[in-house]
């Protein structure tokens, strides 16, 4: 099993550095979409290893937006983060504002789903619904192609992330539209809370 910060520690560090909710409900999402991964793809006893990471990623972002991935080995010390997990979170933003390759197939799932469940959560927020768990991969795909809807997520960072895993890119939106409705109840009780 990989060592990694207790939950407890990491979420009172996201808190720390982030006050907008966005930023925090993203960092939620992602968390409980790496841990829905890791258990799906035979990762079952990393499973905290890869949530944490979710959790973390973009933990410099919001005070330091031009300097993403590059503060955070600094921010991950304070709880002692392994370089392993410091690693893997700056791996994410790799040829973006990262010379971090993603290496281990955890990495590579986090740089391929980070950008995708930016791109859902402005597919959902358009929705009578306002829940992924009712949609469906072809409605995804369309707002993938059209460039105006959400233009900030890359649709060129989606496609190379699915490539990295050697997946086609049905395979990656249909496993990550799973993994956020695995975890959207919990998200949304949390960030109620909040």
């Amino acid at each position: 099993m990989k060592a990694c910060p207790e939950r407890e520690a990491a979420l009172a560090l996201l808190k720390t550095y982030n006050t907008e909710p966005f930023h925090i409900q993203h960092a939620l999402t992602v968390e409980g979409t790496m841990r829905y991964f890791a258990q799906e793809l035979g990762y079952g006893e990393d499973a905290d290893f890869w949530a944490t990471v979710g959790l973390l990623h973009d933990v410099d972002f919001e005070k330091w937006p031009e300097q993403h991935c590059k503060k955070a080995p600094e921010l991950l010390a304070e709880i002692g983060c392994s370089e392993e997990f410091v690693h893997a979170v700056c791996s994410h933003g790799y040829g973006i504002c990262s010379d971090v390759e993603p290496v281990h197939e955890m990495e590579k799932v986090l740089f391929a789903a980070d950008e995708l469940t930016g791109l859902i959560g402005a597919a959902v927020r358009m929705r009578p619904s306002k829940s992924c768990k009712d949609m469906e991969v072809s409605s995804l795909k369309k707002k993938f192609k059209d460039k105006k809807f959400a233009a900030g997520c890359s649709r060129d960072v989606i496609s190379d992330g699915a490539q990295r895993l050697g997946w086609e890119l049905e395979k990656l939106m249909e496993l990550t539209l799973r993994a956020m409705s695995s975890c959207e109840d919990d998200v949304n009780a949390a960030m109620a809370a909040l």
